[in-house]
């Protein structure tokens, strides 16, 4: 089966869908791009399934690549028969060609090689093809005997002749293949503590068991993890006679043949010695493998709600990034994140200095006309809550606050980035920056951050970096691109995300813009050092300008759209400048009786795209975040003592993982709703029912003040 056809049965997609989705990847059209202007041509995928679509592309286009790498280095052997050439064809995995190829592959000096460099190879064939009935099995091997070649005894002969055997029986890919669907599927995961009596995070496994097929992705990664840390050991449990009664009913076609012990030795040493130990690092790698998948689709999953949290605009927000010994810092940014002011107070332990921080705090509150305080959610950012709760009922103006999730502020602080906006602001108060710009535009300001260290993920430094950074990249791709940017305000970070732009264009705009001006038009991209017209196809529609000279530059119309959208207002007997009017809400209205189908025939323009011009026409530069969850903004603070079961409170969700959801409820710690805990019907995925950022009502359902621990349930609230 091509890779056409294959696409077509594995993703449900049309022939046409397929064909032209691979063209336009080839033709070097971004993701975003494909998903946002070439709707016609896909049959209207989503950037979802696109990464997909172009992820199998590539699996598919590599396994085709080492097929015909295998098929020529075996034919260069002159080893290649037209069976084996078939069964390589229509190999569905690399596994499977690795498998196949394994017997003729290059090997490092082996038992197996040294035999067949001391001559024993001729023996290994006689004991294998089971012809002899009747002899002395010592006048067989006494031929091969040869002191020079150290093979000095009868012994050292069959010993050696087995170890080719072995070898033989190992690299057979039918065997292989049933092996490790039979481990996979009978075998058992067994962990065992390598020092009982050490305490750790991993003691549940330091006497385990479990099927290899029920293992839970989660649970593979914590055993990877402690086994790595040297807390436990780990092995595949299975029993052998199974596998070995599957090797000689494969190998042993005569049972009178004399030399059969030999023969029944070798296939056991080549599973216990060989064939096992391989196919456990197989069965461990490809368990690591998905429960990794799994892992970086969490990680993915979770990062887009949180970057596509919405803005909180035109507010005044004060950062506090909570400390102890080294004081808490607090940075002002006006509606549009300019710094107005920063210092460092030093309201917790070791100074305690409450009353004078307050006094410092009410000050620059009155000052600055602040509406919202963002306080960071790591270290003393409790007891910062406490005292900006009870500060907040002292002031004349009506403050709210709320906590945000500081994870890799500190990362920003220290970056290139960082140094580049603030050079002259100590590296300490950028983090305050930071946590106060990411509650007004948290998308623009959590760019600025490896998406790895933004905290909505599970054991993301155990995971392959490659990939997990090539996913989140394109998540981050994806939202920036769906929400757009403004041309004249994005930073190099978040226009390095645009389809298209480099880091080095993104550079070319920033320096053009501060060079010349803002940009007037879309057009006047083609003016910025190294984007040319391949460029600027793939990022104008994506690029906003406000007050410019075409109000369609504010929208997502794309300029090769201009036309038919002119086209679309004269029919309307309105003009490009109603758009800024808002005359064309009623669009439909307008439209009257004729349909979509009718009125895309007569423009000439495929139905999807019409839509989208429509979309646009009605709510111009619309931002796609204004549709989620608005943060929980406070007055007043929860203590820990003040919980009690049966309490039902609202919460931020701030983590998803394989076993439940942690829900921030105003207290120091976050609760836990399990996964049987998120709804009444079974929950398969916890991500079926919630998402980082949702707001969500919970019911506690247990405490444990001791431990911090703190059990929640969203049944029944």
């Amino acid at each position: 089966m091509d890779i056409v056809s294959k696409l077509i049965k594995e993703l449900k997609l049309k022939k046409f869908q397929v064909e032209n989705t691979i063209k336009l990847i080839d033709e070097g059209n971004t993701i975003p791009f494909i998903a946002r202007y070439r709707k016609e041509m896909t049959g209207e995928l989503s950037d979802v399934l696109l990464r997909d679509f172009d992820e199998r592309l590539t699996y598919l286009r590599n396994l085709e690549s080492r097929k015909e790498e295998v098929i020529r280095l075996i034919d260069d052997q002159d080893k290649l028969t037209d069976e084996l050439n078939k069964k390589i064809e229509k190999a569905e995995t690399l596994q499977r060609v690795e498998d196949l190829y394994r017997p003729y592959k290059k090997k490092r000096r082996t038992r197996a090689t040294k035999a067949k460099e001391k001559g024993l190879e001729p023996l290994a064939k006689i004991i294998l093809d089971q012809e002899i009935l009747k002899g002395d099995l010592k006048k067989i091997a006494t031929p091969f005997i040869d002191e020079e070649k150290d093979v000095k005894t009868i012994e050292d002969a069959y010993k050696g002749a087995m170890d080719i055997i072995a070898e033989i029986v190992s690299d057979n890919p039918e065997f292989r293949k049933k092996i490790r669907e039979l481990t996979f599927e009978k075998g058992i995961l067994v962990t065992s503590a390598v020092d009982g009596d050490k305490e750790s995070v991993y003691e549940m496994y330091y006497d385990y068991k479990e099927p290899v097929k029920k293992i839970a992705n989660h649970r593979v990664l914590a055993i990877n993890r402690a086994e790595k840390e040297k807390y436990i050991r780990v092995k595949i449990d299975i029993q052998e006679e199974e596998i070995l009664s599957i090797l000689k009913k494969g190998v042993i076609n005569n049972k009178k043949a004399i030399t059969n012990e030999y023969l029944i030795s070798s296939i056991e040493d080549s599973y216990k010695r060989l064939i096992g130990p391989s196919i456990e690092r197989d069965i461990r790698s490809t368990l690591t493998e998905i429960a990794e998948e799994k892992a970086i689709n969490v990680f993915s999953e979770n990062l887009k709600p949180l970057l596509m949290q919405p803005p909180i605009n035109g507010k005044v927000v004060m950062g506090f990034d909570p400390a102890y010994r080294t004081g808490c810092k607090i940075a002002i940014v006006d509606g549009i994140g300019n710094l107005l002011d920063y210092t460092t107070i030093y309201p917790t332990e070791p100074q305690n200095k409450v009353k004078e921080s307050k006094i410092i705090l009410t000050e620059l509150i009155k000052k600055h006309n602040i509406d919202i305080i963002a306080i960071g959610n790591g270290t003393a950012s409790r007891e910062s809550e406490m005292i900006i709760a009870d500060l907040l009922k002292e002031v004349d103006r009506k403050v709210y606050y709320t906590i945000v999730n500081e994870a890799g502020a500190s990362v920003y602080s220290a970056s290139k980035i960082a140094n580049e906006e603030y050079p002259d602001i100590n590296v300490s108060i950028r983090g305050a920056i930071s946590i106060a710009r990411r509650l007004q535009d948290p998308l623009a300001e959590l760019v600025k951050i490896d998406p790895k260290h933004v905290g909505v993920g599970q054991y993301q430094h155990d995971l392959n970096q490659k990939k997990l950074d090539e996913s989140l990249k394109a998540v981050v791709e994806d939202c920036v691109n769906s929400v757009g940017v403004d041309l004249n305000t994005a930073s190099t970070s978040l226009l390095r995300y645009i389809s298209g732009i480099s880091k080095s264009v993104a550079k070319n705009i920033v320096k053009r813009r501060e060079e010349v001006g803002k940009f007037k038009n879309r057009k006047e991209l083609l003016d910025v050092k190294r984007l040319g017209e391949q460029t600027y196809i793939q990022c104008a529609g994506f690029l906003r300008i406000s007050g410019g000279d075409n109000p369609l530059d504010n929208t997502s119309v794309h300029p090769e759209s201009y036309s038919v959208t002119m086209n679309l207002i004269d029919k309307l007997n309105l003009s490009k400048e109603d758009i800024n009017e808002g005359k064309f809400k009623m669009i439909d209205l307008l439209l009257k009786d004729k349909s979509m189908d009718e009125l895309a025939d007569e423009l000439e323009v495929g139905l999807p795209t019409l839509r989208d011009i429509i979309n646009e026409l009605k709510k111009p530069g619309r931002d796609p975040r204004e549709e989620m969850p608005k943060p929980v903004f406070r007055t007043d603070v929860l203590k820990m003592e003040d919980l009690k079961p049966d309490m039902i409170l609202t919460g931020t969700v701030r983590n998803v993982v394989d076993f439940g959801a942690f829900v921030d409820i105003g207290v120091k710690q976050d609760g836990l709703v399990h996964i049987s805990q998120l709804s009444n019907r079974f929950v398969k995925n916890p991500m079926e029912v919630v998402s980082v950022g949702d707001i969500v009502k919970v019911r506690i359902i247990d405490l444990d003040i001791d431990k911090g621990r703190i059990s929640l349930t969203m049944k029944d609230v």
